[in-house]
């Protein structure tokens, strides 16, 4: 978490000077970051939240195009606005940055108010596309993610622990017990607001920032959890649970207990490239199916390797 609310800007350039400058000018404003090299600079983006950077093109080794072209092609950071500062002032250099992605290119030496003005305009430009980009992933009802923001990250992820190696991934497929009978009995207003309500117990149950929960479709729901074991993944199903049925909704014509219920089925194994997503997911899928299977109100969980079943987990209703 950020102690400091201001936007962060990564300042790269090999010239000290003009990093002094720049920090100078953006210091009331922003939260200013410097890397001196290419490749630091692409360390410090992946490892720290950035707003926006400003970006030379000359340096040794890794110029500023490379950056650039390096930091488009890393999908979870490719959106960050990219302002190219330089004592180039022929078109074609120009051009190159716009056509890499660049948002704005500013020559050097640098005007104070200038600067200022990019800078603030771009940022306000990010904040703006990251509003719509937000409101388009969320789940109408529930105001969780909804499903496409769920498939991108579920991809998205999975990438991700293929390229690390060795690094898990756990998903939770959760469903509301009796449903169906749930809108029959009390209406389907009544529905929509015990999914508001189980949603937010979803919510409040996951600590990391990693992690993502949304609606899957209907009474269905999903947990992705990077870097995350059976152990773990379990255990939150099972807060989630509790969590659910700590909320008290009558539910009286549920086969399970007098108050609405949920079933969770849990999958987690270490992504390799001989393995798949969608294997990942039915597996989840046929452990929530045990899990109703049991008697519902449930977690069934299973660790999975490259064929087969490793170990399994099941809590049964309390």
């Amino acid at each position: 978490m950020r102690s400091d609310n201001r936007p962060v800007v990564l300042v790269v350039d090999d010239d000290p000077v003009n990093l002094e400058v720049v920090g100078q000018i953006l210091a009331d404003e922003y939260r200013v970051l410097v890397a001196t090299h290419g490749e630091q600079a692409v360390t410090l983006v992946e490892t720290v939240p950035i707003d926006l950077i400003l970006l030379d093109v000359v340096m040794p080794g890794m110029d500023g195009y490379a950056v650039c072209r390096r930091l488009k092609e890393l999908e979870t950071i490719c959106d960050i606005p990219v302002i190219f500062v330089t004592a180039i002032r022929e078109e074609q250099y120009e051009t190159t940055g716009f056509e890499l992605g660049g948002v704005d290119y500013i020559t050097k030496p640098v005007y104070p108010l200038i600067l200022r003005a990019r800078v603030k305009t771009h940022l306000e430009l990010k904040k703006n596309t990251d509003l719509l980009r937000a409101l388009s992933h969320q789940d109408g009802l529930t105001g969780l993610a909804n499903r496409r923001f769920l498939d991108q990250t579920l991809a998205l992820e999975w990438k991700r622990a293929v390229r690390r190696g060795n690094s898990w991934l756990s998903v939770i497929l959760l469903d509301v017990d009796c449903f169906k009978k749930y809108n029959d009995s009390y209406g389907h207003l009544a529905g929509d607001a015990t999914l508001r309500q189980v949603a937010h117990a979803l919510q409040s149950c996951l600590e990391r920032e990693t992690d993502c929960v949304a609606r899957y479709g209907g009474e269905e729901f999903c947990c992705v959890l990077p870097e995350t074991p059976l152990a773990g993944a379990t255990a939150l199903a099972e807060r989630i649970r509790k969590a659910v049925w700590g909320l008290e909704l009558p539910h009286r014509e549920s086969d399970v207990a007098d108050r609405v219920t949920i079933s969770l089925g849990v999958a987690a194994l270490i992504p390799t490239r001989a393995l798949t997503l969608e294997w990942l997911l039915g597996q989840a899928d046929e452990q929530l199916y045990l899990a109703k299977r049991a008697g519902r109100n449930a977690v069934q969980g299973v660790e999975l390797s490259a064929t087969t079943l490793v170990t399994s987990f099941s809590k049964r209703r309390s």
